[in-house]
């Protein structure tokens, strides 16, 4: 804890502070203090002195030097009790040590304690005195004015600031210096404090402490007040620092000195009022903290979620100043509670206090009991007589309080730490070294090195920076019915330990703001949802940010998070956009309206072409069969049914063989029909060639090279279907672009040039075909073959034209539904063009399936 002071004692205090050798007229040599001596407020003599610096009242009277003369002495106000309670730790550790004959056995230690007033000029000066002394000393014409230091230790300050002004003085004397409440991290420099020790952990691990506190309970949205002094602003740099870390942001940093003007005060009060946070983190010492509590009182300022450092919140006098329950659920660091046998009943012996003649123990004695002696200076008829026998039994105020013992532990660890230093440099064991020269270096390197427990058990060590380990209990301000806030301890930080283990809470119930037992909320904006990411407010903190949905495709998790992840491919995201589910795999299937249709059309189509060919089977002998070649007509059969059935490979999932196999059965089945069609064409127009004169062109094509006719041009498409799949085989495909939230199962072509040159052929064939039937349209039978196969092949080549734009344009399963319709529409104009009138006439009009019939001329039409 610190109290930042202004130097009230301008150019003549710092004149003073010098120790000077002046030479008197004398014979002799005479070493003298420059200005007024430094007399103890209290004082022992001893083998060994320590030093110590308290501060007994906590202010001083300001006032303004002229320069025209010499300034008076500093007059100290506010006598505060806490410090005599620090010095009579010290006091305590002093006698116990001085009747302990295991500890520096023979060697009586003294000391010399002074009031420093919470000045900073006051604390330096006090300190040379207790390195120099203020005697006057002469010294021989062959030394100059020095000797050794007049104290080997001091203990004290109580504040960080003027313990940075007194380690700066004597760091480079090396006398060491051991504060038992002095907490800034600044302190553990050792370049600039190399002579600075404490008993009570550095603010580097309280801060950070307090920022994993806040960040334990979820409160990301947080206010700040500190102490305007090296202890509030450098605690305070530490938190913010470790709280930015933790994604915790400040609304606003302000701080007080309980010195500021009222204006001062009042703006702060208003920056609180203006803000949106409910948490205040609170690094201020014990006497701002006073200050603030009373100015949040006359505003009415409840409602507020405190968190505070060690200095105030397990302080029962600050407690006692919230008598509007301000701070009613507050909750911070403390250090961890302490006994020191004895050290109570000790503390409340003030008798020895009433022995001496000094003007301050005086004001102590009759602030302590509220009465005044007779010859006081300010004795008033309104108080009683002070007898110098009063009995503290009874008394109620901050002196009898002893919730500070771990303070006062610290006081008295830091006594016995320089005592075993000396113990260990004075080689004791029954009896101590007498001889042994002592230098504060020395003394300071052994105190460095000490490690021992106390008698209740506590273990002292200090670690390179001068620190001890770093624990801390956490304490929640319970309010009881009586009014007295309880302080429960509710956790415990250890800074030792590894960082996600530091912070244990207990089961215990926690009271919050306004007695309230739920957790208060104090957030910028509301936690974002699973399916949300954070988008930032532009101007603002990290903690404000608004919540923005995840696009299609992107999901998030958790809560509060930065970014939404995009799924796997395969993968695609639910409607909330907070888990990933498996996309629907899409294909034709057997099981889907339009996959039952086709399958139904191939399967009527299939069962017509074989009832066609039964009865062309059981028609065979009648002359309409025969005269229309029959066994190239029951090969195109064979082959439309195997078209129709070829459709059927196209429907399912897909798979390696499934794919090969309905491109390659498509091409080859359609090839052998188209030959067939084309056989029959080449007949019928040969055979018309054949009835001229001196024509023996039937005989080049004959059964015989109408078989190998059709096995030539199937032959050809074979050898394509094998090069196609041997270079670049169709394969099954996943395609994820075609739809956002499915996946197309389909048929990759593998070669583009192989499937175009297989349907090429076809449409190469059905060309030729068409022509030639087209040719023969007019042959005047009766029963025109190549009027039928002509309309045949128009209807063929009219589907397949359209078939290409609808297929490249199609999405997905629809592609292959167009194509499995081209082959059944196709295969359905062949079947109905080229089989249904012979079928007409074999079953209707048996009267016209007759040789003559057949072989008589017709009048040719035209179409």
């Amino acid at each position: 804890m610190t109290s930042t002071q202004r130097w009230p004692e301008q150019g003549w205090v710092l004149l003073q502070l010098l120790l000077v050798a002046s030479f008197s007229q004398a014979e002799e040599p005479v070493c003298r203090w420059r200005g007024d001596p430094e007399n103890p407020q209290l004082s022992k003599d001893g083998d060994i002195i320590l030093g110590g610096l308290f501060s007994f009242h906590s202010t001083w009277i300001n006032r303004q030097d002229n320069y025209m003369h010499k300034p008076p002495p500093l007059e100290c106000t506010s006598l505060h009790f806490r410090e005599f309670q620090f010095a009579q730790a010290m006091l305590f550790a002093i006698e116990e040590i001085n009747n302990n004959t295991d500890l520096l056995p023979g060697i009586s230690l003294g000391y010399k304690i002074y009031d420093v007033c919470g000045s900073i000029a006051r604390g330096v000066r006090v300190t040379l005195a207790l390195a120099s002394g203020n005697e006057v000393v002469f010294a021989p014409s062959e030394a100059p004015c020095n000797g050794p230091a007049h104290v080997q230790a001091i203990m004290g300050e109580t504040s960080s600031s003027p313990s940075m002004a007194i380690s700066t003085v004597i760091g480079p004397f090396h006398i060491p210096m051991i504060s038992h409440f002095a907490t800034c991290a600044c302190l553990s420099d050792k370049t600039k404090y190399p002579s600075f020790l404490r008993t009570i952990p550095s603010d580097l691990y309280q801060s950070r402490a307090l920022a994993q506190l806040v960040q334990h309970f979820g409160w990301t949205w947080v206010g700040a007040i500190r102490t305007n002094d090296d202890y509030g602003n450098n605690g305070m740099a530490i938190f913010i620092e470790t709280a930015q870390q933790l994604g915790i942001c400040l609304e606003y940093s302000v701080s007080v000195f309980r010195t500021d003007p009222p204006d001062k005060i009042q703006k702060v009060i208003d920056i609180i009022k203006a803000s949106t946070s409910k948490v205040i983190v609170a690094f201020l010492s014990h006497l701002d903290m006073d200050m603030v509590i009373h100015e949040l009182s006359q505003h009415n300022m409840t409602g507020y979620q405190w968190v505070g450092s060690e200095s105030w919140i397990f302080d029962s006098q600050t407690a006692a100043m919230d008598r509007h329950h301000i701070m009613d659920g507050a909750i911070g660091l403390s250090i961890p509670k302490a006994h020191v046998s004895g050290m109570r009943e000790f503390m409340l012996d003030v008798k020895p206090l009433n022995s001496s003649s000094n003007e301050l123990f005086t004001e102590f004695w009759e602030t302590l009991f509220n009465c005044k002696f007779k010859q006081s200076k300010s004795s008033t008829g309104n108080q009683r007589e002070c007898t110098g026998d009063e009995d503290l039994t009874g008394v109620q105020n901050s002196f009898t309080d002893m919730s500070l013992m771990p303070i006062f532990n610290n006081v008295y660890k830091g006594v016995y730490a320089v005592a075993h230093a000396l113990h260990n440099i004075l080689n004791c064991n029954e009896t101590c070294n007498n001889t042994v020269q002592l230098d504060p270096f020395t003394i300071l390197q052994h105190i460095k090195k000490v490690q021992f427990k106390t008698k209740d058990g506590d273990e002292v060590y200090f670690n390179e920076f001068g620190d001890p380990s770093a624990k801390y209990e956490i304490i929640n301000w319970q309010p009881t019915e009586n009014g007295i806030v309880d302080f429960v301890t509710v956790g415990f930080h250890d800074a030792s330990l590894p960082a996600d283990k530091q912070l244990n809470l207990e089961n215990k119930s926690l009271v919050w703001a306004q007695n309230s037992q739920k957790v208060p909320v104090s957030v910028c904006s509301e936690k974002c949802p699973p399916g949300t990411r954070k988008v930032l407010q532009k101007g603002k903190p990290i903690c404000c940010y608004d919540c923005l949905r995840c696009a299609e495709g992107e999901i998030s998790n958790i809560t509060d998070s930065i970014t939404c992840v995009r799924c796997d491919p395969e993968f695609w995201s639910n409607e909330r956009r907070d888990a990933c589910v498996k996309k629907v795999a899409e294909f034709l299937s057997y099981e889907e309206i339009m996959g039952a249709l086709l399958t139904a059309a191939s399967l009527f189509g299939t069962c017509m072409t074989v009832v066609v060919a039964f009865i062309f089977f059981r028609y065979r002998q009648t002359p309409i069969v025969r005269a229309n070649n029959s066994e190239l007509s029951f090969l195109l059969l064979f082959s439309l049914t195997l078209c129709f059935l070829c459709s059927l490979t196209f429907i399912g999932r897909p798979s390696e063989w499934s794919c090969m196999l309905r491109h390659t059965a498509f091409g080859i089945t359609f090839v052998l029909c188209i030959s067939c069609v084309l056989g029959k064409t080449i007949v019928v127009l040969m055979a018309f060639r054949a009835t001229l004169p001196d024509n023996n062109m039937m005989k080049w094509f004959g059964p015989a090279q109408q078989k190998l006719s059709v096995l030539g041009f199937t032959l050809i498409q074979v050898i394509i279907c094998i090069l196609w799949l041997t270079i670049s085989p169709p394969f099954p495909f996943k395609n994820f672009k075609e739809s956002k939230d499915k996946i197309i199962l389909e048929c990759a072509l593998g070669s583009a040039v192989g499937f175009w040159a297989v349907l090429g052929y076809i449409g190469l064939l059905a060309m030729l075909c068409f022509i030639l039937a087209f040719l023969a349209r007019k042959l005047p039978d009766n029963f025109n073959e190549a009027k039928f196969i002509t309309f045949s092949m128009l209807i063929f080549c009219a589907v397949w034209i359209t078939f290409i734009p609808a297929y490249v344009s199609s999405p997905g399963k629809f592609s292959v539904a167009v194509e499995i319709f081209a082959i059944l529409a196709s295969s359905f104009g062949l079947l109905v063009c080229i089989f249904i009138p012979k079928c007409y006439i074999i079953l209707l009009k048996p009267e016209k399936n007759t040789k003559k019939n057949m072989m008589a001329k017709g009048t040719p039409k035209s179409f």
